[in-house]
């Protein structure tokens, strides 16, 4: 690591989704970070209008320095699980997931020991596969103002529907996150999944 920056770890999962409504939305639920459990959203609508929802300042002008969006909003971000996958809640955004099972992708990460798989060093040295397995993933980039990213998956599981609405309009039903989202460096597979990650993010000290 070079000299005058530090590294923070955010562990959780990412639920990535489309609609046919040409809404896109990723979910991140992370619940061990340097400011502890919380959950976030980011959303591409039809338009390619980018909105981060964020639960506080803090987590809004960390996010938002780290990826670009065209309106960022404060307000409170519920993800609890269900019966059958996630619950996801805010002013403006009611979203459904259920959950399936494991992908052959989640499979494969299965093989690989935790502690490889979120390691710097590897993400970096699998991400030329993962940017030709997966259009518009990458494990590994530069994000905004400086700052380095990388991406450690250690499992993935399918999302088989989805129901909600996003600021008053229905969703539609599920559908590939397809064009990818623009909000880095990388953008969540086109498959619907969610996935276990254990992101790192290195800047300025």
């Amino acid at each position: 690591m070079r000299a005058g920056r530090i590294r923070e770890r955010f562990e959780g999962r990412i639920a990535g989704v489309g609609s046919t409504s040409g809404v896109r939305v990723v979910v991140g639920r992370w619940d061990a970070s340097p400011w502890g459990a919380f959950a976030d959203v980011m959303i591409e609508d039809a338009a390619g209008h980018r909105v981060l929802l964020a639960p506080s300042e803090r987590v809004r002008d960390f996010v938002a320095a780290t990826y670009s969006f065209d309106e960022v909003v404060i307000e409170p971000v519920s993800v609890v699980d269900t019966a059958d996958g996630w619950e996801v809640r805010t002013p403006s955004l009611s979203l459904r997931l259920v959950i399936g099972g494991r992908t052959p992708l989640g499979a494969l990460l299965s093989l690989v020991p935790t502690r490889l798989a979120t390691a710097p060093a590897w993400c970096g040295a699998i991400d030329p596969i993962a940017r030709v397995v997966m259009k518009g993933v990458r494990t590994r980039g530069t994000a905004g103002n400086d700052r380095r990213e990388w991406y450690g998956a250690t499992s993935v599981v399918s999302v088989d529907a989805i129901a909600g609405t996003w600021r008053g309009e229905d969703l539609g039903e599920l559908r590939p996150v397809d064009p990818p989202c623009r909000f880095g460096f990388s953008s969540t597979p086109a498959r619907p999944t969610v996935t276990a990650v254990v992101t790192t993010i290195e800047r300025l000290a």
